[in-house]
This record gives C-alpha cells, structure tokens and sequence, in this order.
C-alpha cells in the first residue's frame, strides 16, 4: 500500500451545502504501484444550531487518477466537519492526512414542522407551529401571510407579520366572522425565507 499521506490539505467552503478540497500529490516513488487516485473521507461532526450528537456516518469520495482537488457536495448547512485525504493504489489505501475541521455557513430553513388552527371565534383564530425540523441556522423570525377568501375563491388583500422566532403560538384577534382565510408560513434565518407550509381555517358564523 501506499508510504505516505497527501500534505498539504486545505478546505475552501463554496456555500452551505458545497465545499472544495485541494491537495498537494504524493511523489510517485512512494505510492508503490499503479496510482489510482485519492480519497476522501469527510464526517458531520456535529450541527451548529444544535447540541446533539449523534452516530457519525463517515462517507468517501473517490478522485481517479493525479487529480489534486475535488467536491464535496450535500453537505448540510451550519455545520462542522471533519475530513482526510488518501493515496489509492492496486492494493489499497494509504495513510491519513491529519484530519482537518471546515464549518459550512447558514442556509435558509425547511418548512415549520406543523401549523395548526384552533379555537375559531367570531373574530379570532388560534395559530400554533412547530420549528423547522432543519433550521440550518440560527432563526431570525417566522412570517405569517394571510388574506380572505370569498365565495367565490377569490383572494382578498394580503396581511403580512413578522413573529419573533421564539414564540410558537398567535391568536390572530379582529377578523370578519364567518370568513374563510388562507395561510402562509415560514421561517427565517440571516441567508433568507425558507419554505412555506400553507393552511386554510374558517371563523364562526355566530356565537
């Protein structure tokens, strides 16, 4: 197999999801046998937003031949991860270059885990959410959209306000009674929106 481990070893984060590993070749001699390329072997350690640790799935990325770089793609946002690199001969692998630690910037969040519309009044709907299950990032606010939906399902003028991002209910207070409205929300972080989760829910015609 082959003596000795790529040097030089530097990791230039593209964006959240995207990073760039370049290496220095091994001298030929010291590979004892055909070169067949290099390995990558890269890890979550763990996520920024959150504590958690969980079993560490190592993944592997080949480069054929005298190649000097590669992508790394699919990595989550707004975490840290640890990576070395491989000589690959006929026989096998090489020795590790020393691990080396890269974070990933924020990304924008997934969609809130739930919306649910309770307790309608004349005049009052109760909101209730759950955080996005991937934040991918520190959350800024949540955003809530709503408007009125006619008879005939045309939509009526669009309210918009900005939640902060540790509250996880609202009660929407000054509705038309017996009016159907439309919903839209979502989360965000410094990057931007993420995707939204949309409900419809009725107030009551008469007490």
């Amino acid at each position: 197999v082959p003596m000795v481990a790529p040097g030089n070893v530097q990791v230039q984060v593209i964006n959240s999801t995207l990073a760039k590993v370049h290496w220095d070749t091994v001298p030929l001699k010291t590979v004892r046998g055909h070169l067949q390329g290099y390995k990558v072997y890269y890890w979550k350690v763990q996520s920024l937003s959150r504590r958690s640790r969980r079993h560490v799935e190592k993944k592997i990325l080949t480069f054929r031949g005298n190649k000097t770089f590669g992508m790394l793609p699919g990595l989550e946002p707004y975490s840290s991860y640890k990576l070395n690199v491989r000589v690959v001969n006929g026989k096998g692998e090489g020795p590790a270059s020393p691990d080396k630690v890269f974070k990933t910037p924020e990304g924008v969040p997934s969609s809130p885990s739930f919306l649910r519309i309770t307790d309608p009044t004349l005049d009052s709907l109760t909101l209730e959410w759950g955080s996005p299950t991937h934040p991918n990032g520190v959350l800024t606010s949540y955003i809530l959209k709503f408007q009125p939906i006619n008879n005939t399902h045309e939509l009526g003028p669009l309210v918009e306000i900005r939640i902060p991002a540790n509250e996880s209910s609202l009660i929407l207070k000054n509705l038309n009674y017996s009016t159907r409205y439309k919903f839209y929300f979502y989360a965000q972080t410094s990057v931007g929106s993420g995707s939204q989760i949309t409900e419809e829910a009725l107030t009551i015609m008469d007490e």
